[in-house]
């Protein structure tokens, strides 16, 4: 197979970049919630994060633009066995991925999950991520985690 000397070069791959960096995050009510090193790899193909949550709490993701789906995708893994898999793409300037796990509590009942990440205020050094869960197939939602990223 053909080596492509730049396999990411389409626009769609640099939507995400905004979140690269490193980050302090703060929950809605300002309490440091972690940190977080968003970095790219092979060439910016992909996004790499590596979560420090203050309660202790490790994870990472992959996330990356699907040509052939036209589609971003992410898959996170964390310190207490979750796994959590999501698609999506930038909607009007706001980065959106979902996806569904089984309820830890009722694995019978499907938990929809959407989480969104936006420039604050056009602050490139600012980022809000805000987690969304819905327990009745996106009826309701209820936050699950309303973050505040701070550039460092």
């Amino acid at each position: 197979m053909p080596h492509d000397a730049e396999p990411c070069a389409h626009p769609a791959h640099r939507e995400f970049d905004f979140w690269i960096g490193e980050w302090d995050v703060h929950d809605a009510d300002g309490t440091l919630a972690g940190r977080n090193l968003i970095e790219p790899l092979f060439g910016g193909c992909v996004l790499r994060e590596t979560w420090n949550g203050t309660a202790g709490l490790r994870g990472t993701s992959l996330s990356m633009y699907s040509e052939g789906r036209r589609a971003w995708h992410q898959t996170w893994v964390d310190s207490s066995g979750s796994l959590l898999t999501l698609d999506g793409g930038l909607r009007d300037g706001v980065m959106v991925m979902e996806g569904s796990t089984p309820a830890r509590d009722d694995p019978a009942v499907t938990l929809r999950h959407r989480i969104s990440w936006a420039i604050i205020d056009g602050d490139p050094d600012r980022v809000r991520q805000h987690w969304q869960v819905s327990r009745d197939d996106g009826q309701t939602w209820e936050t699950a985690f309303d973050g505040r990223y701070a550039r460092r």
